[in-house]
């Protein structure tokens, strides 16, 4: 199991340089989990930067994906891992949300650099 960070689904929805090495995740749904933080990060660049329709689209490829929901439980969990690792708050949510489902983070946001069970595309 993996999770796509925000990272690479914005990559994968405009075409950025690293789409091919992120599409061999995001087009096998079935092996992913999404943050519910990381809908509310992508529906939001891709509504600001494309429009309605392409977030809507994006939003509703992303929902393909086993969309884990932020509860009261990962919250704390995601508070103490964003110390313990100085992550940033969406970070540290995406991270322990991995962890809830013992997957692993793939991205390319340096925040999560040396981090156990993260795979960097670049």
């Amino acid at each position: 199991m993996r999770v796509v960070d925000s990272v690479g689904w914005i990559e994968y929805f405009v075409d950025g340089p690293l789409a091919e090495r992120y599409a061999r995740y995001i087009e096998n749904p079935d092996e992913l989990a999404t943050p519910s933080i990381v809908i509310c990060e992508v529906f939001k660049k891709v509504l600001r930067d494309s429009g309605e329709r392409p977030a809507v689209e994006a939003i509703a490829n992303m929902q393909k994906t086993t969309v884990v929901p932020l509860t009261s439980e990962l919250a704390v969990n995601a508070a103490e891992i964003g110390i313990a690792h100085k992550l940033p708050m969406a970070d540290a949510i995406v991270y322990a949300t991995a962890q809830s489902v013992n997957a692993t983070v793939v991205t390319s946001d340096q925040h999560f650099k040396g981090l156990p069970e993260v795979e960097f595309v670049g």
